[in-house]
C-alpha cells in the first residue's frame, strides 16, 4: 500500500458535476484535469481589442485595513462559476458567493480563520475553494489558515452540520510538531468524487541552518481524506514515511522521525474514469541543508499517483533526490491527452521550477520521453551529502534558462558582459544542481522559478503545454551565516535576483516568459517574452532591442478556443513589506506595474493586448459563460488594493 494508512473503505462517485462545456468553472484549474482551459470562445483574436471592465466586486478583506496585521493581505484566489454563481475566497479566508452578471453579493461566510495570528510562508492569501455537489445538494470546501477543513452550503453560505463537528473537521489530529497556522495550515482540497483530499502549508523554518533544533520541530506534510458528505477520514498518505511503509529506508539515521515538510500545498488533479489522484510534494525541512535527513528522502520533490478510494500508492517518480534547492513543485499536475509516435497516451505533465516538463502516462508512471540518471557536483558543506545524480528529462527541452554559468550572462556588450562575469564570480556557481555552499551558491532557476505556483495551462484541442516562467536566479548559503557578505549585496535586489554595478540582470533575457510546447512531439513551438524589460536603460535604449521581459515575481494563463492570456504579478511582498525595488524594471515601461494582462494569439505567439488593472499583482485567471455571455475575472491587488475585475465584450 505505500506510504497510506486506510481509515475507512466506503466511496461511491459524485453525479452532476459542473461541465467546462455549459461554460462553467467547477474547479480551480477549470476541471479536476487541471488544463486552465475552457472551449467558450465569445472572446476572441478578432475581438480582444474591444475586452473591457464590465464590474468589481469588493473585498470584505478592505474591512480590516485599521489593523496592522489582518490588512496585511494578498488576494491570490482563482474563482469557481457554478450553477448561476461565483464563488471566492479572499486572503483573509472569507468565502463570498456573487451574482455573474454584476459581481453583487448573494452570501459571505466568515470562518474567522485569521484571528490565530498571522498563516505561515506568504501570510494571509488563499488559493481556491472546491465545489462538490451529487445533483441536489452543493457544497463549497475550504482550508482554513488555522488548519480546518470546512464545508459550506453552496446555496445558504452556511456552514454544513453534517459535515464533521458543526461543519468542520481538525487537520492537526495526529500530526506531530504542529502550531496552528504559525507552522501548518490548510490548502485548497480536490474534491475526487464522494472523497474530499486536503495537503497543506508547512513553514520554511531554519533554512540553511547546521544544527538548528527548529528543523526538527516541524510537522510532516501528510495528505488526508474525508467523506464529502460527513466529513469521517478516510485515510492518510504519509509524504514522510512511518517506519512500516515504503520508502522509510531512504530516509538514513531514522531521520523520517523527526523530519518535516514534504507537502501538497499546489493543488492536486484527478482522473475520474482512473479514479487516481496525481499529487506534486515540496521540500523536506530545511530546504537548503540536508545533513540531518540523509538518503533521497522519498516522497519529497516527487509526483505521486494514489487511488482516491483508498489512498494506496499506484506509483510515484522522484524528481530531486535529497533536495537542497527548494525546487518544490509549486503547481499543482495537468492531466491531457497527447499523441507520441502515434500512440495516443493519457498523460500527466508538471512543469517545475527548474524549467523542466516531466510527461509520464498517468496509469502506469512510464515517462513518456526518457529521463535519465546524470552527475551532479558534490557538496562542499561539512555533514552534507548531496546526490551524486539526478533525473533530466530528455524531452521537452527546459521552457527558461538553466545553469548559473558564464555562458547564460547577458552580453549586449563586451563590456557589460565583462561586468556580469565579474558579478558571478563573486558567488560559488555552476550548473544546474550546484549545491548551497557555505560562501553562497547562484542558482539558476532559483527557489521562485522557472514555473511557480501559477501553473501552466494545456490545450486539449491541440496538445500544446503553453508554460509561463521568470529567469531569475537564487542565493543559496549554508552555515552560520545564511545573510550575503557585503559585495554580494550591493548587487542583490529583489527576490535575490543579481544585477550587474550598472543596474542590469545578469544572465540572459527575457527575464520573463511564455513557451508554447507541443507534447505530442516535445517540442517548442514559440516563445514571447512577458513585458519589455529594460530597454530603457541608458546602456541599452540606442540598441532597438526586441521586448527583454519584466522582472516579475510570477504569472499564471489561461487558454481558450484562440487565446492565451497571461497574467502576472510584478509587486513583491504583497503583504505591505516594502521591496528593495519594484519588480518591474525602473528602466522599462513606466506603466509596467499596471501592465497584468497579456492576451496571445496561441497558435502564433504574437501579442495582440496588453490590458492594465490596478493592483500590481493579477492572480490565476478564469472564464465563464453566463446569460449567453463571456466574463473573465480576474483577482487583484494586495492590502487597499484587493478586488475582483470581471472582463467582457460590450453588449
Amino acid at each position: 500500500m505505500g506510504a497510506a494508512a486506510v481509515l475507512l473503505g466506503l466511496y461511491t462517485p459524485a453525479l452532476a458535476q459542473p461541465s467546462l462545456a455549459n461554460g462553467e468553472w467547477g474547479h480551480y484549474a477549470g476541471s479536476t484535469h487541471g488544463m486552465k482551459y475552457s472551449p467558450v470562445d465569445q472572446i476572441s483574436k478578432d475581438n480582444i481589442h474591444q475586452l473591457e471592465i464590465v464590474w468589481r466586486a469588493r473585498n470584505p478583506d478592505l474591512d480590516f485595513q485599521d489593523d496592522p496585521i489582518l490588512s496585511r493581505v494578498r488576494y491570490q484566489d482563482t474563482p469557481l462559476m457554478v450553477n448561476g454563481t461565483l464563488y471566492t475566497v479572499t486572503g483573509l479566508g472569507i468565502v463570498m458567493a456573487l451574482d455573474p452578471a454584476t459581481g453583487e453579493r448573494r452570501w459571505v461566510y466568515d470562518p474567522e480563520s485569521y484571528r490565530i495570528g498571522r498563516p505561515n510562508n506568504g501570510g494571509f492569501l488563499s488559493r481556491g475553494v472546491a465545489y462538490w455537489t451529487d445533483g441536489d445538494a452543493e457544497r463549497l470546501l475550504i482550508g482554513t489558515h488555522d488548519a480546518y477543513l470546512v464545508s459550506i452550503d453552496a446555496r445558504s453560505g452556511r456552514p454544513d452540520d453534517a459535515f464533521g463537528e458543526a461543519g468542520k473537521v481538525d487537520l492537526t489530529l495526529g500530526i506531530r510538531n504542529v502550531r496552528r497556522s504559525t507552522n501548518f495550515s490548510a490548502k485548497r482540497p480536490l474534491v475526487a468524487g464522494d472523497v474530499v483530499i486536503v495537503g497543506n502549508s508547512i513553514a520554511d523554518s531554519g533554512r540553511g541552518t547546521i544544527g538548528n533544533p527548529r528543523t526538527r520541530q516541524l510537522p510532516p506534510g501528510d495528505v488526508q481524506a474525508y467523506d464529502v458528505r460527513t466529513g469521517r477520514k478516510l485515510w492518510t498518505f504519509h509524504t514522510v514515511p512511518k517506519e512500516y511503509e515504503a520508502g522509510y529506508e531512504t530516509w538514513l539515521n531514522g531521520s523520517a522521525e523527526h523530519t518535516g515538510n514534504a507537502n501538497v500545498w499546489a493543488g492536486m488533479a484527478y482522473d475520474p474514469e482512473l479514479d487516481y489522484v496525481y499529487m506534486a510534494t515540496s521540500t523536506p525541512t530545511n530546504d537548503t541543508y540536508g545533513g540531518d535527513r540523509l538518503g533521497d528522502n522519498l516522497y519529497a520533490e516527487s509526483i505521486v499517483c494514489v487511488e482516491a478510494r483508498t489512498g494506496a500508492r499506484v506509483w510515484h517518480f522522484q524528481a530531486v533526490h535529497h533536495g537542497l534547492w527548494d525546487y518544490d513543485f509549486a503547481s499543482m499536475p495537468i492531466l491531457g491527452e497527447i499523441t507520441v509516435d502515434g500512440r495516443r497516451i493519457d498523460a500527466v505533465m508538471v512543469a517545475s521550477k527548474q524549467a523542466f516538463t516531466y510527461v509520464f502516462d498517468r496509469a502506469t508512471g512510464e515517462p513518456v520521453w526518457p529521463i535519465e540518471e546524470r552527475p551532479v557536483p558534490a557538496s562542499t558543506v561539512p555533514g552534507e551529502q548531496a546526490s551524486p545524480t539526478q533525473p533530466f528529462p530528455t524531452k521537452p527541452p527546459p521552457f527558461d534558462l538553466q545553469d548559473a554559468v558564464v555562458d547564460n550572462l547577458m552580453d549586449f556588450t563586451p563590456e557589460l558582459r565583462a561586468s556580469a562575469v565579474e558579478a558571478l564570480n563573486l558567488f560559488d556557481h555552476g550548473p544546474l544542481y550546484t549545491p548551497p555552499s557555505e560562501r553562497g551558491t547562484l542558482a539558476l532557476p532559483g527557489t521562485r522559478g522557472g514555473s511557480n505556483w501559477g501553473g501552466a495551462g494545456f490545450d486539449p484541442e491541440t496538445g500544446i503545454l503553453y508554460v509561463p516562467s521568470r529567469t531569475a536566479p537564487a542565493f543559496l548559503r549554508v552555515g552560520a551565516s545564511r545573510s550575503p557578505s557585503p559585495e554580494q549585496r550591493a548587487l542583490m535586489r529583489c527576490c535575490r535576483s543579481v544585477v550587474t554595478p550598472e543596474g542590469l540582470p545578469i544572465f540572459k533575457p527575457p527575464y520573463a516568459r511564455l513557451t508554447a510546447i507541443d507534447m505530442n512531439r516535445g517540442e517548442h513551438v514559440w516563445m514571447s517574452p512577458l513585458g519589455n524589460g529594460p530597454r530603457n536603460h541608458p546602456l541599452l535604449r540606442d540598441m532597438d532591442l526586441p521586448p527583454l521581459g519584466d522582472h516579475i515575481d510570477g504569472q499564471s494563463v489561461l487558454v481558450t478556443g484562440t487565446l492565451v492570456i497571461a497574467t502576472v504579478w510584478k509587486r513583491d511582498r504583497g503583504a505591505g513589506e516594502t521591496p528593495i525595488v519594484p519588480m518591474w524594471d525602473p528602466w522599462g515601461d513606466p506603466d509596467a506595474g499596471r501592465k497584468l494582462v497579456y492576451v496571445f494569439d496561441k497558435a502564433s505567439g504574437e501579442l495582440l493586448r496588453e490590458i492594465e488593472l490596478d493592483g500590481h499583482t493579477a492572480a490565476a485567471p478564469m472564464t465563464y459563460l453566463h446569460a449567453g455571455k463571456q466574463y473573465i475575472a480576474i483577482a487583484t491587488g494586495a492590502n487597499a488594493e484587493v478586488e475582483l475585475v470581471a472582463l467582457a465584450l460590450p453588449d
